[in-house]
């Protein structure tokens, strides 16, 4: 696994030994970023169960201001911390947070996020998340921001949460990715 583009690209990042993590493919990470291109500088980022993180250290390589990692595992945020000391990122780039997505997302938070990525295990509950960030009262997402949700293509999210839209699907191969904003 490598970051792909940007002033971190083409430097190799470590993976899980245990092999149980899912990371989001090289392929369908180019293609994600081309799509974000525009949004990414800047940006705050969220990376919502997380991984080993390269979603989001794509993200600060490609520019973004900050990223939010969260992953309920430990193991996965001493990982991340890692790959973050491995490229050098600033701590102060960056926030590692070891919660559930839906324990996160139900938090209160003092800022909200440009761009969030949401990654679950493919037979998690998405609908809890998507309501959360969709929710009016909830700052969670910014404005203009959107949120990309990976599944199975098998798996069909909602078309809406609240004030959450979805407004393309993505497919590459057997993983899509569906992009919300706020309407």
């Amino acid at each position: 696994m490598r970051v792909i583009s940007g002033i971190y690209g083409g430097r190799v990042l470590k993976s899980p030994p245990d092999g149980k993590t899912r990371p989001t493919s090289d392929r369908l990470r180019e293609t994600l970023f081309n799509i974000l291109a525009p949004r990414i500088d800047g940006s705050r980022f969220l990376d919502l169960c997380a991984g080993t993180g390269a979603i989001g250290m794509e993200a600060l390589s490609r520019g973004a201001d900050h990223v939010t990692f969260v992953d309920r595992s430990r193991k996965a945020c001493a990982l991340i911390e890692e790959n973050l000391d491995l490229l050098k990122i600033p701590e102060e780039s960056t926030d590692i947070q070891a919660l559930s997505a839906e324990n996160f997302a139900g938090r209160k938070h003092e800022k909200g996020w440009d761009i969030v990525f949401y990654d679950p295990p493919y037979d998690g509950e998405y609908g809890v998340v998507l309501f959360e960030f969709g929710s009016p009262e909830n700052n969670l997402l910014n404005e203009d921001g959107i949120l990309i949700a990976e599944h199975h293509t098998k798996h069909a999210l909602p078309d809406a949460a609240h004030i959450l839209r979805r407004w393309r699907i993505l497919k590459q191969g057997e993983t899509s990715l569906s992009f919300y904003e706020r309407s």
